[in-house]
């Protein structure tokens, strides 16, 4: 049934909407489309929209002044960035920067020497002498080695003209210019040892040129140099004189050759006076021991004070460090860091890079032969471990300039304040061995090598040397197993141990 409203009976309809409104129903404003918001009629007397002028624009923004302003502003910045890149480009070409020395090849290359005869003992097949020496020129070059020394390859009470052969039991001539040609496609010279050789002997009646033809002999087969002992009786300016005379008419551009000097005695008694001819022109290299010769093994706090000796000592002249005296074992590795990364051309003997006892035999390969007792995998793990640090240091020497140029600041030591030395009895402590630093630098690169030769471990003190950077990497260690980045705050150097940082500020690894 409908809902039906009384008093309005069109309510619900369009019909009644109509009636009460009019204007809905047949006009425009009563349709349902009209808009919401009728706008206003536009006035009649208002212009149409136009864009403004050039000049207009100029009114508005304040004139044409402001252009000029504006493109002189412009203008000067550029200037200013012009002169800024010119004053830096100015700075950095015209800044104090270090100028790297031209060197020689014998103050570059890593000397080794080595009596051919050892290898025939040790090897017992016949592969030794002359022959042996090839066989190993590989391993050599794989060292880092770039200089053959040999020593006792010439007949040693032959008068000076039969110098001019090889011991016999050694090899021929014909193997030794193989062993000169085939050293020189690995990038590793001969040289030959003269020391206590038969070079002016009175009972014979030599002319006095027959120890140059002896040098001509041997230099044509391709030799890059000589050396003389300073205590044999034939060294003396003269002789300098003359073999510097004539290694000079072989040396070419890029072959020099080279005089080489053997220091025995505690001095080179012609080197050290200053006005004397015999000076870095007529020898190039004076090879001066870390220890001094003993009769007995030096002991731990013996090796330190010489070595703390020489580190003090100036050197004016390219120095050249061999090891020298017994060496305890337990410091073997430590003075092999310690003549890698001194200043000079370091000399290693016959068996050092493998840390053995000097006057030891040892297979360079490091494996058993037929004869030969196996010696336990301790002892061939160790020897791997030396030979890996040899490796180590030579290889640094030859890419960084500071370690191979670089100068040499000596450092003095002070102990961590934490580290106390106690001492059972109330008499004073006995002397320890001493801890030594050095620095070794060049431009913004340091090296920092540490030599701790006592018998406990030794912490650095944070305000020691405040001017040094705290940060670094271990470049290497004696004992092989020194890693990854450090602070020198934390470090703590164990007994018997060298070490050797590259130091950087923080935040740079340069």
């Amino acid at each position: 049934m409908p809902l039906r409203v009384d008093g309005d009976p069109g309510y619900g309809s369009v019909a009644a909407a109509a009636a009460t409104n009019p204007g809905l129903a047949g006009s425009q404003g009563g349709s349902e489309t009209v808009p919401l918001l009728i706008p206003a009629a536009e006035p009649a007397d208002r212009a149409p929209w136009e864009p403004m002028s050039k000049e207009e624009l100029e009114q508005a923004a304040g004139g044409g002044w402001w252009k000029k302003v504006r493109s002189r502003l412009v203008l000067l910045f550029w200037l200013g960035w012009l002169a800024m890149l010119c004053a830096a480009i100015g700075i950095i070409v015209n800044s104090p920067r270090p100028v790297a020395p031209p060197l020689q090849w014998w103050q570059r290359a890593l000397f080794y020497r080595l009596q051919p005869a050892l290898l025939l003992a040790s090897d017992g097949d016949g592969s030794g002498g002359i022959e042996g020496v090839r066989d190993h020129l590989p391993y050599l070059h794989s060292l880092g080695v770039g200089a053959l020394v040999l020593e006792g390859i010439l007949p040693q009470d032959a008068p000076p003209s039969g110098l001019m052969q090889l011991n016999r039991t050694l090899g021929t001539i014909t193997q030794f210019q193989q062993l000169v040609t085939d050293g020189h496609d690995a990038g590793v010279r001969i040289l030959l040892d003269l020391c206590n050789l038969n070079l002016l002997d009175p009972s014979q009646s030599e002319s006095p040129g027959s120890v140059q033809k002896v040098l001509q002999f041997w230099l044509e087969q391709g030799v890059a140099g000589f050396g003389i002992c300073d205590t044999d009786v034939a060294y003396s300016d003269q002789i300098l004189q003359e073999w510097r005379v004539l290694v000079q008419e072989y040396s070419q551009e890029d072959n020099e050759r080279i005089v080489v000097v053997r220091q025995l005695g505690q001095t080179v008694p012609a080197l050290n006076d200053i006005g004397s001819a015999v000076n870095s022109s007529l020898v190039e290299l004076v090879t001066r021991p870390l220890l001094p010769s003993s009769g007995h093994p030096l002991s731990a706090l013996e090796v330190g004070i010489a070595i703390e000796t020489v580190l003090l000592t100036p050197q004016e002249e390219w120095p050249s460090w061999t090891v020298g005296g017994a060496v305890p074992l337990e410091l073997q590795r430590l003075l092999m860091v310690l003549s890698m990364t001194l200043p000079g051309t370091p000399v290693i003997n016959y068996g050092e890079e493998i840390s053995q006892s000097q006057n030891a035999s040892m297979n360079w390969s490091l494996g058993l032969k037929e004869g030969q007792t196996d010696t336990g995998d301790d002892e061939r793990r160790s020897r791997r471990s030396a030979l890996g640090l040899f490796h180590s240091l030579s290889h640094s020497r030859s890419r960084e300039e500071a370690l191979l140029f670089g100068n040499f600041t000596f450092l003095p030591f002070s102990f961590s304040s934490s580290e106390v030395f106690t001492n059972s009895s109330s008499s004073p402590p006995s002397p320890s061995p001493p801890f030594l630093a050095f620095l070794r630098s060049w431009g913004c690169v340091h090296f920092l090598v540490l030599l701790n030769m006592g018998p406990s471990s030794r912490a650095l003190d944070p305000s020691w040397i405040p001017s040094l950077p705290t940060g670094g990497v271990y470049v290497t260690s004696s004992g092989m197993d020194r890693v990854g980045s450090l602070s020198l705050d934390t470090l703590s150097v164990q007994s018997q141990e060298a070490v050797v940082i590259k130091l950087f500020e923080a935040g740079s690894y340069s």
